[in-house]
């Protein structure tokens, strides 16, 4: 009798270890509880499949903290809107100089509709060539269902951007390909409820050679055709339908940012006093952007409250 217990315990740990190993290759269940719960999310390529893993605090931002690009905002809250409601929309790219907002505006969006039920979902540029299996995911987590919870209240479903950060692509960079199949031109098209939003340093993601350049042609009519590389690195950026550019600010908005994040952090000061300041610091960095005007004025508020902790008896 000691020896069939022992053997029915052995196989019980074997069961068990069995079905960690089955969990691990297949991935998890998704709980549809984390999509009223959690609003962002991860593409986790390491394991089995891949998995879409909860982001329990996204990092946040405050779209009215984006000064001078407003234009380029609206139009990227316009679209978002237009995809929440059901409404036509355009996948995104956002284009444009380093630390001019790219990025915080996507998070932006998160803060402002993750109560009508958007999610997103980051997906690294390594693992686009999973690119497929997320939508496949994604089709799984509560499609065709509604939700009875406030979060997802009028959204009907979820409705999930995912989003890629710093998008660029050298020769024979994988996810090329997916990408492009994905946004326009493969037989599976993307779920209604996906809106795919990029940020990138290059207006056509890819960079262009001088062989490139050298491909091109003119006709006998004078017109110039592109050559075959060239065309494949521009069709990319052309199955993005909305394309919005950020670009470095003039002096003038550089410190109208600077302003703004002194009255936000309630430093005590006005422009005039920190504005030269402001300004080596832009010229040291290089940089004439809201990035650098939000650094400057951490490192200000950082340095002034050293300071009065110093000064204490």
């Amino acid at each position: 009798m000691g020896r069939l217990a022992r053997l029915l315990a052995r196989l019980e740990r074997i069961l068990a270890l069995s079905e960690s190993l089955l969990a691990e290759l297949t991935g998890p269940a998704f709980d549809e509880a984390l999509l009223e719960n959690c609003r962002a999310f991860r593409w986790d390529s390491e394991r089995g499949p891949g998995r879409l893993v909860p982001v329990p605090e996204p990092a946040r931002f405050d779209l009215g903290d984006l000064v001078g690009v407003d234009g380029a905002v609206a139009n990227l809250v316009r679209n978002t809107e237009q995809f929440l409601h059901g409404l036509p929309f355009n996948h995104v790219l956002l284009y444009g100089d380093r630390g001019t907002g790219k990025s915080s505006a996507v998070r932006g969006l998160l803060e402002r509709f993750g109560g009508q039920g958007l999610r997103l979902v980051e997906v690294e540029r390594r693992d686009l060539v999973h690119l497929p299996r997320v939508l496949a995911a994604i089709r799984q987590y509560g499609a065709g269902r509604g939700y009875a919870s406030r979060a997802l209240a009028g959204a009907g479903r979820a409705r999930f951007v995912i989003y890629c950060d710093d998008l660029s692509f050298g020769p024979g960079e994988s996810g090329y390909r997916e990408l492009k199949a994905v946004l326009e031109g493969s037989i599976d098209a993307p779920p209604e409820n996906v809106c795919l939003v990029a940020t990138s340093n290059r207006r056509h993601l890819v960079p262009q050679t001088m062989a490139d350049n050298r491909a091109a042609e003119l006709d006998e009519q004078n017109e110039l055709h592109l050559g075959e590389a060239l065309e494949e690195k521009l069709a990319l950026s052309d199955r993005f339908g909305l394309k919005i550019g950020f670009y470095c600010f003039d002096q003038a908005t550089y410190l109208a940012i600077v302003e703004h994040y002194l009255v936000r952090e309630e430093i005590g000061l006005g422009l005039e006093e920190v504005r030269e300041e402001a300004l080596r610091w832009a010229q040291r960095n290089a940089s004439r952007t809201g990035r650098s005007a939000r650094q400057f004025v951490n490192d200000l508020a950082g340095r002034r409250a050293l300071e009065k902790k110093r000064a204490r008896p």
